[in-house]
């Protein structure tokens, strides 16, 4: 007979390096979801309730309380354990109200930071796409592969500050010199500094901007960039 279906499982040594699992305790491992965030970029919620926040001590206990409802991501309830958790999505615990923000941080490309409960219903979004529907309204699509539609005009790279769950905008953090940007992916991951230049790309070279932290300097893509502020980031970020 032939397989039916997607694969649920892969193996604990394919898994996406920055997964923080231990190797070489079993054979398999849960597998990501498709979804909004690519497999490669993104944890299955199941591994971040067992293996980081340790809320659980085995997947079948997590699976029970992610079906009972008690996980909700970007304000939704998830009743998938496979469900794709990747940058700046929000974690919330409902039966103990905590709250996690998943950023960059200590070169690791996923952690889960507690953040305060005035700041689990705001989500930092990047433009990753836009495109105009009439001479007023235009459509934009953002880095978790969320949509939305208005009649202000943003940039491609630049970054929304919305509220969850109905994505409606609150403020708009534009990427350009002088502004805070925390990087996102690399050795780098996790710190924040400020934009000192962005230089257009070339043939052989991409988009790329000049970031300052401390006394050092360094030129990076722009795509491994977040604008997260002005003078300081908007929300807790680290």
């Amino acid at each position: 007979m032939g397989k039916k279906g997607r694969d649920t499982r892969v193996k604990r040594q394919m898994a996406p390096s920055f997964w923080s699992i231990k190797r070489k305790e079993g054979r398999f491992i849960l597998n990501t979801r498709a979804g909004a965030h690519s497999k490669k970029s993104a944890y299955p919620l199941g591994i971040i309730l067992r293996d980081i926040l340790k809320v659980a001590d085995t997947m079948y206990e997590c699976e029970k309380i992610v079906k009972s409802g008690n996980i909700r991501i970007d304000g939704i309830t998830v009743r998938n354990v496979a469900h794709a958790i990747g940058l700046m999505d929000i974690i919330e615990l409902v039966p103990t109200a905590q709250s996690f923000r998943i950023v960059p941080k200590d070169s690791e490309l996923l952690v889960p930071v507690d953040i305060p409960d005035n700041e689990k219903a705001v989500k930092l979004l990047k433009v990753i796409r836009k495109s105009t529907l009439n001479t007023s309204l235009y459509q934009y699509g953002f880095h978790d592969g969320k949509t939305f539609r208005s009649e202000q005009e943003f940039s491609v790279g630049d970054t929304c500050l919305v509220t969850l769950p109905n994505k409606s905008v609150i403020n708009h953090i534009k990427f350009e010199k002088g502004c805070t940007a925390l990087i996102t992916r690399g050795e780098n991951a996790g710190r924040i500094g400020k934009v000192e230049d962005i230089r257009e790309g070339i043939f052989s070279l991409p988009r790329r901007a000049l970031l300052s932290f401390g006394d050092k300097t360094i030129e990076l893509p722009v795509e491994t960039i977040l604008a997260v502020g002005l003078e300081r980031p908007m929300i807790k970020v680290n």
